[in-house]
Parts: structure tokens; C-alpha cells; sequence
């Protein structure tokens, strides 16, 4: 059917067509929301709200830009209303029991970071992107990516997403925004040097293997390994000397080789042994962690996200095990 007379029967209040107008666009507009947002659960609320705007101002949708473009607008409007009313969230105590952690290196400022479930990422990361876009699509929904946009003042995350990632045109971004596109480059200029400053730098860390790759793969294999098997030293082998692990939302973080296998070494200590079951999030591997316990039961205690440089790890990024569902894994494994 015609979109001239899905949107004439949608604002006639035929929620149906409603629905077929707008669902082409759902998967790409919840990980827009959640660049923006940095949380999975607030990305969803905000795809709720630009659904319930789009559906209640249809009518005055004048298709002087396309409807893409005008869910986009609702959608990031949707996202700076809930940064400008968000107290963000608090950090979480350390609560693994019978565990003392190592001094953190430093304490971590985006302790709300949810990570993004790999199977809704199919068909969303996909979508034609403006010839302006400056990132690939898996590097722009990676967990530093996304971390790093939480630290910018929201204009400044909607203008760089829009212009850098999705690649609309400055013009177009000032008309989202109700914005001049001179205001727009200039928080554009503002932005990217702030990214520059808190991404890791290319030349630093050579690139990750291939998704699904045999290398990929390789690493994979060697890191359920060590980890099944408590082997510290094998874990050690597998990383980078800069590597950086963090926990939200727990406001923990270590970086380098030494203090993470300390942190690992503690894990492991009181013979507290695990198995993990492989998933994706964010386009990198990840994978639940199952802690085995004296009656068989193995009990879901978090998520695991690996950040790959060559052949080696350098990230981990550990969220508790509320996440463990949005991914499809259980709360508990049965005995074996």
C-alpha cells in the first residue's frame, strides 16, 4: 500500500497503518535512542515515547522531509527531554560475596551503560546512511563508542550522532534540532574534539578481527578456556598491557594487565569456578557468566563483553545479571 494512504488511513486513526508506516524504521530508531541514552532499558521508553508523538501529531506531518526523517526529529527531541530530566543513576556497591576487589584505578563516570542485545541489531546497524557518515556501523554501536558519547552535553551527542554516524546533512540537522546550521557545525567542531580526546586512538591498537572470523573465533576459544578453567595465566596471555576492564553499574575500573589479573585472581579465589554461554552485544563477543555451585546449580552472576585488538582483549566490560534475559540467557543453568 502507498504511504500517501497508510498515513490517510493512520490519521483517519487506524492504528494498523500506523503500525506498517512505522515499523520499517523501529529497529534503527531504538539504537539511535540508545547511542543517544547509553541504557537499553531508556532507549526502549524513548522509542515508546516518539511512537505515542509520532501517532498523536501525524497530522501535522507535512512531508516536506521524509518520514524517516521526521521520526528522527520526534526520536531525538524524545532522547534530549530525557537526558535534560535524567538525575542519572547512582552507582552500585560491590556485591560479590566472599570477593575483595582490588583498589579500582580510577572510579567510572557512566555507571547507567546498559549493553545493546546483538539480535537486535540485525537489519538496524544496515540501513542506508548519508554520504557524510564518518563511521562504520560497527564501530559506532561499540561500548567505547557509546560510552564516550554519555560525557558530551546532549545537543552535542544528537548533532555528532546525526551528522557523523547517520550522516543527515547539516540543513537537516539544524531543521531537527530547531536549530541555524551554523549552531549545529559548531557544535559539531565541539564534539568530535571531544570524542577525539576519549577514544582510544587508531594507531594505538591494531584493528579487531573480522565478526565471526576464524581469529575472532581463536580468541574466543582461548578466552572460555581460561576462564572455565581459572587459568590466570592463560587469561593474562590473552591481554593487551593497557587493559581496561569496567563493571558498570558499579563504579569500578582497572586498567592494565597486572591490576585486571589481580581482579580476575580474586574472582577465582575460594575455588568459586564458572561456565559461560556465548552471545553478542554491541557487535563484540559476550558471554553469560554461570557461577557453579556444591549442589550442581550453576547461578547467572553477569554479562561479559570483550573488546578485541588483533589478537588480543583489550577491554572487558562486566554488567550484572538483571541483562542476562534481554540477551535470551537463562537466570540459572541446571546441573550437568
Amino acid at each position: 500500500m502507498a504511504a500517501a494512504d497508510l498515513i490517510a488511513r493512520a490519521r483517519a486513526g487506524d492504528g494498523q497503518a500506523f503500525g506498517e508506516l512505522t515499523e520499517p524504521y523501529l529497529r534503527e530508531l531504538q539504537v539511535h535512542c540508545y547511542r543517544m541514552l547509553g541504557s537499553f532499558e531508556d532507549a526502549e521508553d524513548a522509542l515508546q515515547n516518539t511512537l505515542l508523538t509520532a501517532w498523536q501529531s501525524l497530522g501535522g506531518f507535512e512531508g516536506r522531509a521524509s518520514l524517516r526523517t521526521w521520526l528522527y526529529r520526534i526520536a531525538t527531541n524524545r532522547c534530549l527531554d530525557a537526558r535534560r530530566a535524567a538525575s542519572r543513576r547512582a552507582a552500585k556497591e560491590w556485591d560479590v560475596p566472599g570477593v575483595e576487589p582490588p583498589e579500582p584505578t580510577r572510579l567510572g563516570e557512566v555507571v547507567w551503560l546498559q549493553p545493546f542485545p546483538g539480535a537486535l541489531l540485525e537489519g538496524a546497524v544496515e540501513v542506508s546512511l548519508g554520504p557524510e557518515a564518518r563511521y562504520e556501523e560497527t564501530e559506532s554501536i561499540s561500548l567505547a563508542f557509546v560510552t564516550a558519547l554519555q560525557v558530551l552535553p546532549p545537543r552535542q551527542v544528537a548533532v555528532l550522532v546525526l551528522r557523523d554516524v547517520l550522516g543527515f546533512q547539516a540543513s537537516e540537522v539544524a531543521g531537527m534540532l530547531d536549530s541555524t546550521v551554523d549552531s549545529v557545525n559548531s557544535a559539531l567542531k565541539r564534539a568530535r574534539a571531544s570524542l577525539q580526546r576519549r577514544l582510544p586512538s587508531v594507531a594505538d591498537h591494531p584493528p579487531p578481527p573480522a565478526v565471526g572470523s576464524p581469529a575472532e573465533d581463536a580468541i574466543v576459544a582461548k578466552f572460555v578456556h581460561a576462564w572455565e578453567s581459572a587459568d590466570v595465566g592463560a587469561l593474562v596471555a590473552l591481554l593487551t598491557d593497557d587493559v581496561f576492564m569496567s563493571m558498570p553499574p558499579m563504579s569500578f575500573e582497572y586498567q592494565g594487565r597486572d591490576v585486571v589479573a589481580r581482579f580476575c585472581a580474586g574472582l577465582f579465589g575460594a575455588g568459586r569456578r564458572f561456565d559461560l554461554v556465548p552471545s553478542r552485544a554491541n557487535g563484540q563477543p559476550a558471554f553469560g557468566a554461570y557461577l557453579r555451585s556444591p549442589n550442581g546449580l550453576r547461578h547467572g552472576v553477569g554479562l561479559y563483553v570483550l573488546t578485541l585488538t588483533g589478537d588480543r582483549i583489550c577491554a572487558m566490560t562486566r554488567f550484572d545479571n538483571s541483562v542476562l534475559p534481554w540477551f535470551g540467557l537463562p537466570r540459572s543453568l541446571p546441573s550437568r
